[in-house]
């Protein structure tokens, strides 16, 4: 397969604000950042030696055109999304090499106060959430069953989309599923109260524009900042790809039984059977590097409608 960009270099162009799993940012001005997304791959909270080619352009340009598409659903909707084009410092001589390698993958977007709680939404049960069902008959310390107080399968959909947000932990740690109530004493009732509304209407949104293009989006996390000057509550970050999202075939739903995912699972599933799960320095091997792209090109086809 090509090679992936693992590590990005501006040349000092720009100032590295901070390098996470994926993406790296960097600060245009006072007001606007710079998300490059790398190639870089994680499971298990470890990020494996080499990455997916291309996998960093789909994410990149899959969020930017639902920061296009939701707003025309949603009109209330503000997100902090400017444009795809690289900033003018970047392509004035002499160019920083490999600027034209950062066109794809590049997004700028406006600097804004980051609210600190995962924004998840499950319209299906799965995951930990059919974990914690099993045990307590609750997901995030919510009661739920099926049409009339039916027991629930594994997959199944529930009665209505649940929000169910979580702590966002420090690099290294790992986020912690809390009730609704928790999400209010961390960021304040108002704005928690508007996160779960537009997050309940944006997959509402998203899960049916995705399943008549034959995607079953089972859970999605977003998050959400704040506009110091309106005091607005705006959608940032990455949205509904197959890193934030749960996305299922939906002509291979079966509930009562795990799905088949266009997400990383395939690749955690491989690190599992091959005791390699939490391990650092993993190399990907050819043949799982090319089905996991596949699956990241496959939905990218579907929701975007292009090749």
């Amino acid at each position: 397969m090509e090679s992936s960009l693992i590590k990005t270099d501006l040349g000092g162009k720009l100032h590295l604000v901070a390098s996470g799993k994926v993406r790296d940012v960097y600060e245009i001005d006072e007001s606007t950042l710079l998300f490059v997304a790398t190639d870089r791959i994680s499971a298990n909270d470890v990020v494996l030696k080499n990455g997916i080619p291309t996998r960093g352009a789909l994410l990149n340009i899959l969020s930017a055109h639902w920061f296009s598409v939701l707003p025309s659903l949603i009109p209330s909707l503000k997100t902090h999304f400017v444009t795809l084009d690289l900033p003018q410092s970047l392509l004035q001589e002499p160019q920083v090499e490999g600027a034209r390698q950062l066109q794809s993958r590049s997004m700028q977007v406006r600097r804004l106060r980051a609210l600190p709680i995962e924004s998840i939404v499950r319209g299906y049960i799965t995951g930990s959430a059919w974990a914690e069902y099993c045990k307590r008959g609750t997901i995030h310390g919510i009661p739920v069953s099926g049409e009339d107080g039916a027991k629930l399968k594994e997959s199944d959909q529930l009665l209505r989309p649940l929000w169910t947000p979580s702590t966002k932990a420090p690099p290294g740690e790992s986020d912690e599923n809390i009730h609704p109530d928790q999400a209010a004493e961390l960021v304040g009732s108002r704005y928690a109260k508007r996160i779960e509304e537009l997050s309940l209407e944006i997959y509402t949104k998203a899960r049916d524009y995705a399943f008549k293009r034959g995607i079953i989006i089972a859970d999605t996390k977003f998050e959400f900042g704040v506009d110091e000057e309106t005091d607005e509550v705006v959608l940032i970050d990455e949205v509904l790809t197959p890193d934030s999202s749960r996305f299922w075939p939906a002509d291979e739903y079966k509930p009562g039984q795990s799905q088949q995912s266009f997400d990383k699972q395939f690749l955690r599933d491989w690190l599992s059977q091959s005791g390699l799960k939490g391990q650092a320095g993993v190399e990907i091997p050819e043949d799982i590097r090319e089905k996991t792209a596949s699956k990241y090109i496959e939905v990218y086809e579907r929701l975007v409608g292009k090749k």
